[in-house]
């Protein structure tokens, strides 16, 4: 009996507008696939309670994230609401050397860059149930001014009419049904990626 090829490790992003409850989700998914390397994103904004730096997100200043862009360290980056988010190139090959995929919490911009880099990448954007659930969970942070909300608001409705872009769309409306929803993609997404290479 032949040995079936080494299976490829793939990269899946993840892209919500913000309130939509993607970093929550994440967690879920995490949990319930130990096959997954998180590819932790730099930014420059300062850290909410409980992030811890280099699980959350490598916080940089401004100048710091800078001075990486200028010497291309990022693979992607982006300014969103005032701040600049990206994933460093040293991540990318980190999460390779585990052997498992890779899981990006980027957003549309993020993604069309890597794949405008040739990046093969397995699209999934997590949708709220409503405007008006995703208006609710931004006030019920109690972090944000109204004028920032009313900024997220805009954002996200661009955000989301850029759903089509993505190989999948998760409405979370559920957490725990969001979450199994997304583990069910990457196992459909490892099924194919099997039956592709069984039949080269």
């Amino acid at each position: 009996m032949s040995t079936p090829p080494a299976r490829e490790c793939f990269a899946i992003v993840i892209a919500a507008p913000s309130g939509a409850g993607k970093r929550t989700v994440l967690d879920r998914v995490r949990a319930l696939d130990a096959g997954l390397a998180w590819a932790v994103s730099a930014t420059t904004r300062p850290p909410r309670p409980g992030e811890t730096e280099g699980k959350d997100y490598y916080f940089l200043s401004r100048a710091a994230f800078e001075e990486g862009i200028a010497a291309g360290h990022f693979v992607e980056w982006a300014e969103v609401h005032g701040n600049l988010y990206g994933t460093l190139k040293s991540e990318i090959e980190r999460c390779r050397e585990t052997g498992k995929d890779t899981l990006l919490e980027l957003d549309v911009q993020g993604m069309r860059h890597l794949r405008r880099m040739g990046y093969d990448v397995v699209g999934v954007f997590i949708m709220p149930p409503s405007m008006e659930e995703l208006e609710r969970r931004l006030r019920g942070r109690g972090t944000d001014s109204e004028e920032v909300i009313a900024v997220r608001l805009a954002n996200a409705r661009a955000e989301m009419a850029a759903r089509g872009e993505f190989d999948y769309v998760v409405v979370n409306d559920v957490v725990d049904r969001a979450a199994e929803d997304v583990a069910a993609i990457l196992r459909a997404e490892r099924l194919r990626a099997r039956r592709q290479r069984l039949s080269e």
